[in-house]
């Protein structure tokens, strides 16, 4: 069980630090920028998907079976993601922007982003208990996800009204919620018997909504042909990586 935590704190720190990515874009030109992004969400896309499928929901079903329990799992996480996404973006004023009064869109994209890392640590603890290769491939998961999902809230900061420097700070101070969502979960292992049976499809159901609702509509907004079959291999790179990954570990 050491080691269970040890991994699981261990990939928690390392997807925290890719908050501080937002720093890395500055001094890239937008277009530059917008480019990369639309592959990267593309790889994202698929390495979720992959992960959900390859590794969360087979895993789960090889020691349990699969029944309408699992089923119904994957189906609650998809609702609890969709009703936490409304109430996160329940409201959005409309005010003028500064250094000294930031919009408060800036502090809904915090707090969605606590919850948001919190909820990914979750997932990495949570599936470290299902099996090593489970948590190291669901960790590289996240940290594919997260890349684009943090340059992006980076800039939403800024433009908010942050400075470069309070807009990273911020980034990495909510990253650290991830903590707290792996400690709840390995600690919830100690009282809940068969964590796993509910913790795996819960947290494929939610890497399947991330992916179908915020990733993979943003592959749409494009109709160049040549960007579209690039888009497409990153997400059939995404899937690959995650299927390499069971035959890596297994």
């Amino acid at each position: 069980m050491l080691e269970i935590w040890v991994l699981s704190l261990a990939s928690v720190f390392i997807v925290s630090l890719i908050s501080l990515i937002g720093v890395a874009t500055l001094s890239m030109n937008h277009e530059k920028l917008n480019k990369y992004l639309h592959l990267l969400v593309s790889f994202s896309a698929g390495a979720l998907m992959g992960d959900a499928f390859i590794h969360l929901l087979p895993e789960v079903a090889e020691e349990y079976g699969f029944g309408l329990e699992i089923s119904g799992m994957v189906l609650f996480a998809i609702v609890f993601s969709l009703v936490l996404e409304k109430i996160i973006r329940w409201r959005h004023c409309h005010v003028p922007t500064s250094r000294d009064h930031p919009h408060p869109v800036a502090t809904i994209n915090l707090v969605g982003e606590a919850v948001h890392n919190f909820l990914d640590g979750a997932i990495i603890g949570a599936s470290y208990l299902i099996s090593i290769p489970v948590g190291l491939a669901t960790t590289l998961a996240v940290v594919f996800h997260e890349i684009p999902q943090e340059i992006g809230d980076f800039g939403v900061l800024v433009h908010s009204g942050l400075s470069r420097k309070k807009a990273l700070m911020y980034n990495f101070g909510v990253a650290l919620t991830a903590f707290l969502g792996a400690v709840i979960a390995l600690a919830a292992a100690s009282f809940v018997e068969n964590i796993e049976f509910f913790a795996a499809p819960f947290a494929a159901g939610l890497f399947i909504y991330i992916a179908g609702t915020d990733l993979i509509p943003e592959l749409h907004k494009n109709d160049d042909t040549a960007t579209s079959i690039m888009e497409m291999t990153a997400f059939l790179l995404g899937v690959g990586v995650m299927f390499a990954l069971l035959l890596v570990l297994e």
